[in-house]
């Protein structure tokens, strides 16, 4: 039996006409192979060409990363498909807002913490505070597991934005 390829992280830009359905193909292309999506964010980014950006991070073998390609490649309403992982330096970022609960001593270690991690205060209360973070996805989750035992009550997050590093378009 051949020695098992390991597994990569990847993130993949797509661009694609803005029109109903295409994000339900998109994804409906990774499930109907079984492909995980680890995170996934898409907005329209040229208004006047109507096309929006989908980014996808994902994770599989060269081979299977290669296959997702070529099959994004294929739809119909798809531009252009970029491997950011394999194309070179480019930066990502993850936007999450982060509410905790507490009172006392373990209100002011979470809002150190927060000044350590340059999170925001964007909702507070006497008895929560909501707070905003961007950064690398681990520097996000960082926070998240610093802010586990002083009273994390929820987290929502936005997901991986990337883009590539230069000055020439994905």
């Amino acid at each position: 039996m051949p020695p098992q390829q390991p597994t990569e992280r990847h993130t993949i830009a797509v661009l694609v006409d803005n029109e109903p359905g295409i994000l339900s193909r998109v994804v409906s292309l990774f499930s109907g192979r079984g492909y995980n999506i680890e995170s996934l964010t898409v907005a329209e980014t040229d208004v006047a060409r109507h096309l929006s950006r989908i980014t996808v991070v994902t994770s599989g073998t060269p081979m299977v990363i290669e296959q997702i390609k070529a099959q994004l490649d294929r739809l119909v309403p798809v531009h252009r498909v970029s491997d950011l992982t394999m194309s070179g330096p480019h930066v990502e970022r993850e936007l999450a807002l982060v509410k905790v609960a507490g009172t006392g001593d373990k209100r002011v270690e979470s809002l150190r913490l927060a000044d350590v991690f340059r999170a925001k205060v964007v909702d507070s209360s006497t008895e929560s505070f909501v707070f905003e973070i961007t950064g690398s996805s681990d520097k996000v989750n960082a926070f998240i597991e610093i802010l586990r035992p002083l009273g994390l009550v929820e987290i929502s997050r936005t997901g991986v934005v990337a883009i590539a590093r230069g000055s020439q378009p994905m």
